[in-house]
């Protein structure tokens, strides 16, 4: 079975996408891992990360996305083929082989809200389990699957929780971005309950930290702190990703050869596989 995790925050411009895309290429292109991205956001950054933004409108008008999928749950309709659905071996760095994507889709906010109070009165399926129920005939194909989730608490955000094993919270550290946090770890322990078995915070990852910022030392210093004294605090990860162009940049989707090109021969590149490794040599 893979490893299941969701990526979270509240708040918007934290580099969530960028560092879920980064670890999913790390760990397909320098540990040859098998992973799948599960893109949950409907501003479908991450997806136009994997794929030209050309394949990505041919695959939504085709209907060959997340939303989908979470239409036919609604209205009874059997038109979502995992399958062809999922595209495979994705990403513009050539090195990257074994790198699959469940592309999204903006047509996911127009659906939000009736899936859970569906136009029919008697609902016949979970909100919250659709994509658990989509993803089980493909899991065994894959190490990891990585999911994107929205900076809100939409069933989006709640199909995510309930099929991953843990999630990670990627967090500039100043007070706007780690607002949310106890939020997160609330409703992750209210899904828990509601599904029967333990969702784990496996950490807190900074991202675009200013070595220079005073608030961003005392924040970062304030969440470790936090984690020795509050039980159910989590931990934040060692691998810490500096405010950078190369990371902005990467964003774009033009075709490199290797990870080092795409995100940069020093800093990045190097951070991206310090965080896999941590990830890789977590409990599970």
């Amino acid at each position: 079975m893979p490893r299941i995790i969701s990526f979270i925050n509240l708040k918007g411009g934290v580099a969530k996408t960028t560092t879920t895309v980064g670890l999913a290429t790390t760990l397909s292109g320098v540990f040859q891992k098998r992973v799948l991205v599960v893109d949950l956001d409907p501003q479908t950054n991450c997806t136009t990360m994997l794929i030209s933004e050309q394949d990505w409108v041919k695959l939504n008008r085709e209907g060959l996305t997340l939303h989908t999928l979470f239409s036919d749950a609604v209205y009874n309709t059997h038109r979502f083929d995992i399958g062809l659905s999922i595209q495979k071996n994705v990403s513009n760095i050539r090195e990257v082989k074994s790198l699959d994507l469940l592309p999204s889709s903006p047509d996911l906010i127009n659906i939000q809200d009736i899936i859970v109070h569906p136009p029919k009165k008697k609902r016949s399926y979970q909100p919250a389990a659709i994509l658990r129920q989509a993803l089980e005939p493909v899991m065994d194909a894959y190490d990891y699957i990585l999911l994107d989730c929205p900076p809100n608490f939409s069933c989006m955000t709640e199909n995510g929780f309930v099929i991953s094993d843990g999630y990670i919270i990627p967090t500039i550290p100043d007070v706007l971005s780690t607002y949310g946090i106890p939020q997160i770890l609330n409703k992750a322990r209210n899904v828990s309950r509601d599904c029967g078995r333990w969702i784990r915070c496996y950490g807190i990852v900074i991202t675009k930290y200013r070595e220079q910022s005073r608030i961003h030392k005392r924040i970062m210093e304030e969440l470790d702190s936090k984690h020795r004294t509050l039980p159910g605090w989590p931990p934040l990860f060692e691998t810490v990703f500096y405010e950078t162009s190369q990371l902005a940049e990467a964003a774009e989707y033009t075709e490199k050869n290797t990870l080092k090109q795409k995100w940069g021969y020093n800093g990045p590149s190097t951070w991206f596989e310090s965080f896999a490794k941590e990830i890789m040599e977590m409990e599970v």
